[in-house]
């Protein structure tokens, strides 16, 4: 694996800066990255060292169509023509065969039903889709939950798979009757733009379907789903790239002919990549629409924490850590809710001592995932008077987020003492600064937010020219502050924490 870490350039004169040069700077495999994420499609030119290629970046605009009854998906070909206008906008007026590698990220958790034609029968379901609450239940009847986790390293959650080819057989049974192929949104991509087949390891780990011990499919939690083995693509690890590609793409991207097409990846994976955090002492925190802390570690846990999963990412590795459906989410909601505030309103508030008449908040608006697992969950906001104030209900929803992270960190910590550094990037942290002054007193340790663009994109970028030419380090990044925890403030949080758990387990956990 590409080591890509944080550190103080002046020890290291030979490596490039992590900064976007012109095209005639950069240093061969050009490697094409591609990154679908929960409210756009991006795509960008990138050099061996993982430096970002000037004015070869184009994005196209999306949104999950969302419901009160827990929908959340996207159309599968809309996307896929975001693509196809993307990589063409990247790759004009490059020279046949100038890219080395393709590689895509994505959201993760995707699930669009395949007919044998290929052709979509179902949008893509996302993993803030909650409609299979009632299979999630009727599963954890039927099978020893722990047991699925230890196994899988996934809890049955209406994230994953399984509760939701449930859902899909019971809602849907024509489409179900059609079906000859189960995909992710990336392999969906890959089929149609280029005609190959092959799922990531870590895709069908983020799909909770992937045994961790055996890194095959698992039988028991396929036939509880009523599908079977050969209606999911091949595994193939993520440095085994795909050469045998459809000729239609060089004709239609001459730049592409004879690149390596890399199996898309979760955008978490990617992420850890993308800000250094590749080593089991440093996590990742990512705070986008959605947001996860997570670590990159040999082989796999003997033993999972109950709140945590461990997806294998390839055959001698794993990713640690906990999600959170809702971080941007919660502040796009506030921001379109309530009454307007002004950005430097919110951030002064956020960065404020805390007070103990702030309303408390959980902030599960699309279900929570880590640590409880309550697919069907809900926000709640308590304390609230006819005082509070816009902004305390702001500094609330925030310190809920913040507290949601605290969970995860605990678990994370156990099943990893080595851990010394916490990460932060997304869009959230520049977008919402001040959340990251509360996450690092929640969960009482340094944070440090880096400065450097779509890490995500950048991360899967790195990780293929690892593989094009082994050996060459990445661009680095700058280091910059901690934002480190007040001694002062740890009996408030620690207050809060206590209080939060008990509002929990009296609404959600029932």
């Amino acid at each position: 694996m590409v080591r890509y870490e944080l550190v103080d350039t002046s020890d290291v004169s030979t490596i490039p800066h992590a900064r976007s040069i012109p095209l005639a700077e950069a240093a061969g495999p050009l490697v094409l990255a591609i990154d679908i994420g929960s409210g756009s499609t991006r795509c960008c030119l990138y050099d061996g060292y993982g430096r970002p290629i000037k004015r070869r970046t184009v994005k196209a605009d999306h949104a999950f169509t969302e419901a009160a009854d827990g929908t959340a998906e996207i159309d599968a070909d809309q996307v896929t023509d975001e693509v196809s206008a993307v990589i063409t906008g990247v790759v004009a007026d490059l020279e046949p065969g100038a890219i080395a590698g393709v590689v895509m990220d994505t959201f993760a958790s995707s699930l669009v039903c395949v007919d044998a034609q290929g052709d979509a029968l179902t949008p893509c379901f996302t993993y803030a889709d909650s409609r299979s609450a009632a299979q999630l239940a009727a599963l954890r009847e039927r099978l020893d939950e722990s047991a699925v986790h230890q196994r899988i390293g996934a809890r049955l959650h209406t994230s994953y798979h399984p509760p939701r080819l449930l859902w899909l057989r019971d809602t849907m049974p024509e489409v179900v009757a059609k079906t000859a192929k189960y995909l992710s949104l990336g392999e969906y991509i890959y089929a149609k733009l280029a005609g190959i087949a092959g799922a990531a390891t870590s895709t069908m780990a983020w799909a909770g379907i992937l045994n961790r011990h055996t890194l095959e499919l698992d039988e028991e939690l396929l036939s509880a789903a009523g599908v079977t083995k050969d209606q999911f693509a091949p595994i193939v690890d993520p440095d085994q790239p795909i050469r045998d590609v459809s000729p239609a793409v060089a004709e239609r991207w001459p730049a592409l002919s004879g690149a390596a097409w890399f199996p898309a990846i979760p955008d978490g994976y990617a992420s850890n990549i993308g800000v250094g955090a590749d080593t089991p002492s440093v996590a990742a925190l990512s705070a986008a629409t959605s947001g996860a802390i997570r670590v990159i570690v040999p082989g796999t846990p003997e033993v999972l924490p109950p709140g945590l999963w461990a997806y294998s990412v390839s055959h001698t590795q794993s990713i640690v850590g906990g999600a959170l459906n809702d971080v941007g989410r919660v502040m796009a909601w506030l921001q379109s809710t309530l009454a307007p505030v002004a950005p430097e309103e919110v951030h002064d508030a956020l960065t404020a001592p805390p007070r103990s008449d702030t309303p408390l908040v959980l902030p599960f608006f699309t279900g929570e995932r880590a640590t409880g697992w309550a697919g069907n969950a809900r926000a709640v906001f308590t304390g609230v008077s006819s005082s509070t104030t816009t902004l305390d209900l702001w500094r609330g929803a925030a310190e809920g987020v913040a507290l949601s992270y605290a969970r995860v960190f605990e678990q994370l910590v156990l099943a990893n003492p080595q851990l010394k550094r916490v990460i932060a990037s997304g869009g959230v942290t520049g977008d919402v600064p001040g959340l990251m002054q509360i996450v690092a007193q929640a969960i009482g340790f340094p944070v440090q937010v880096v400065d450097v663009k779509r890490v995500t994109m950048r991360g899967a970028a790195v990780l293929a020219a690892s593989v094009l030419q082994p050996g060459r380090l990445a661009a680095l990044i700058p280091p910059t502050e901690l934002t480190e925890p007040s001694a002062d403030q740890r009996a408030y949080y620690a207050d809060l924490l206590a209080r939060f758990t008990a509002v929990y387990e009296g609404v959600i956990a029932q």
